[in-house]
């Protein structure tokens, strides 16, 4: 007879003090997503726009809930956008020649942008209630934390070691269970530091999400957002130290709860051929472990996954892939000739749309602005790599190191370019400073983090026998970074640095234009022209600018990112 008892109650064993201590955070994460169900489902718009958003310190736990619940939300969206969007666009040769220039047009148009052409969308898909303002404030948060994801898994299915795909080929895997055993075990520990990154990068564009005038729509959703936007508004210095305090709480506690625990256990899918030196578990981590309830219920629903993820559920036995077939060029053909009419017909439409209201030195204005930007963005992405390349590396080979910076980078990468607005605007105008010139390091801000985040993880990514290796040769100094450092870490620099530089494309938006009370300043650039014309509700302007960003963007993708990273993983993918 089949014994169905949980391996952690097999012998009696009770529920013990670790279960109490985990108890009490399982129900307060209940309570918690209870009191956002309820002040979300159902509630009229009308009652958001009647209730102000207070500066008093005391409501900063209320809406630190409500910005992490969208923020999780979110990321939720992102995880299933990652393993399909980004699956199909490794698997297939086809799909990939399309699918990923259009993820790097998505992360190239600003959150003004999409805020313009979702928000009235979702507000009349739920007509009069407060989640369709909920639903537009996920969506945006969304665009800053899928894009980043689904280039770390691509990047990972792309680099697979050419032994462990044959492996799969051998034991005749179908394409579900090699997706659940091979792909994403593979791909977690890179797909794991870049979901942290995403979860800051969120916060980055708290204020946009949450406080939203696009046109005449105008909503303010309770969260720290629209707290710093009031603040900000107000001059209320104190209010903006508060803010800057919940943010910094709410980012340890996800921290410690979630994330740490995550990398630790991530750390077992580690590619190499040695025993890794495993650190100290995180204290949640052990907590769970030592639990005698949860841990079963925890094996009860993994022994239901595991058993889903076994199923072939597939229609024909795979076979042996013959590596030497070459792909028909009449099917290519075909396919290069129905994407070229999908754009063709696409540019048109955008054509007719702004040549309706706009002249062509509309257009020139637009183009020379983005030549602003992108001077901008070429000098901050190799400040960004100078810096954080050495210092992602030396934090990528120490776990000890890894901890400490762990937390500290979630918090500087979520810090909101909108919260130094006041000593940055002030500053400017008591120097006379050039906006031109000063605003352009708020780009730096939410862009750098993509780098250093992508450059830890394919540091500590590395295999521990290539370390054993280069120790035994005694390999040093520049011959270490040109010969076995940059090559293993290519791929994640790479990737890295393509998000970032769509990342700044992006945050061009936040940085090109700062306010404080009645002091505004404004860039010469392409985000402040969409942000200007977003906020005077010119729709044309801004599809006209929103265009001109991705063809910039794709332009820096083609020429420079994508032949650097096909060289990284021609050369450097092991096996």
């Amino acid at each position: 007879m089949t014994n169905y008892t949980p391996p952690a109650l097999a012998g009696q064993r009770l529920p013990n003090r670790f279960d109490g201590a985990a108890m009490l955070l399982v129900l307060a994460l209940l309570i918690a997503l209870v009191e956002v169900g309820r002040t979300t489902i159902g509630t009229p718009i009308a009652q958001i726009e009647n209730t102000p958003i207070h500066l008093d310190p005391s409501w900063l736990p209320y809406y630190a809930l409500r910005s992490t619940a969208r923020m999780f939300a979110a990321l939720s969206f992102s995880l299933l956008f990652t393993f399909t969007y980004a699956t199909l666009a490794a698997k297939s040769r086809r799909a990939g020649m399309v699918l990923i220039p259009i993820l790097d047009i998505l992360q190239s148009v600003p959150i003004l942008g999409f805020l313009t052409f979702t928000t009235v969308f979702f507000l009349h898909l739920f007509p009069g209630k407060v989640m369709g303002a909920e639903l537009a404030s996920v969506f945006v948060i969304f665009t800053s934390q899928a894009w980043n994801m689904a280039f770390s898994f691509y990047q990972s299915l792309t680099t697979l070691p050419a032994d462990l795909q044959e492996a799969s080929r051998s034991f005749r895997l179908s394409a579900w269970q090699r997706f659940w055993k091979l792909d994403v075990p593979f791909a977690m520990p890179g797909l794991v530091w870049n979901t942290m990154l995403s979860m800051s990068g969120g916060w980055f564009f708290v204020v946009a999400s949450e406080a939203v005038t696009v046109g005449n729509t105008q909503f303010t959703l309770p969260g720290i957002g629209s707290y710093v936007a009031v603040a900000l508004a107000r001059e209320d210095l104190p209010a903006i130290f508060y803010a800057i305090l919940a943010m910094l709480v709410v980012i340890l506690l996800y921290d410690q709860l979630l994330f740490r625990p995550l990398v630790a256990w991530s750390g077992k899918f580690r590619f190499e051929t040695t025993a890794a030196i495993s650190g100290p578990e995180p204290w949640m981590l052990k907590l769970l472990r030592r639990t005698a309830l949860f841990r079963a219920i925890g094996e009860a629903i993994g022994g239901v996954f595991a058993a889903i993820f076994r199923l072939r559920l597939s229609l024909r036995q795979p076979s042996q892939v013959d590596e030497t077939r070459e792909a028909s060029r009449f099917v290519d053909g075909l396919w290069f000739v129905a994407i070229a009419a999908i754009a063709i017909y696409a540019a048109w439409q955008i054509v007719n749309y702004v040549s309706a209201t706009l002249h062509w030195h509309d257009l020139a204005t637009a183009l020379l602005m983005g030549v602003y930007t992108a001077i901008r963005v070429t000098v901050l992405m190799i400040i960004a790599a100078l810096i954080w390349v050495p210092v992602g590396v030396w934090i990528g080979l120490r776990p000890k190191a890894t901890r400490v910076a762990q937390p500290i980078a979630q918090f500087l990468a979520a810090f909101p370019a909108n919260l130094l607005f006041p000593p940055v605007v002030l500053a400017i105008v008591y120097f006379h400073a050039n906006p031109n010139i000063w605003l352009t390091p708020l780009m730096l801000i939410g862009t750098q983090w993509y780098v250093l985040f992508n450059v830890i993880a394919g540091a500590a990514a590395f295999p521990g026998d290539m370390k054993e290796a280069v120790a035994n040769f005694h390999i040093h100094g520049l011959l270490w970074w040109r010969k076995v450092m940059i090559p293993g870490i290519l791929p994640y620099f790479i990737t890295g640095a393509l998000t970032a530089s769509g990342g700044a494309w992006n945050a061009s938006i936040v940085a090109e234009v700062a306010s404080w009370g009645h002091e505004q300043l404004a860039a010469q650039g392409l985000g402040a022209y969409i942000a200007q014309a977003t906020a005077s509700g010119n729709t044309p302007r801004v599809v006209l600018g929103v265009a001109v960003m991705s063809c910039f963007v794709i332009l820096f993708n083609r020429i420079l990112w994508r032949p650097l990273y096909a060289y990284a993983v021609r050369r450097t993918t092991l096996g």
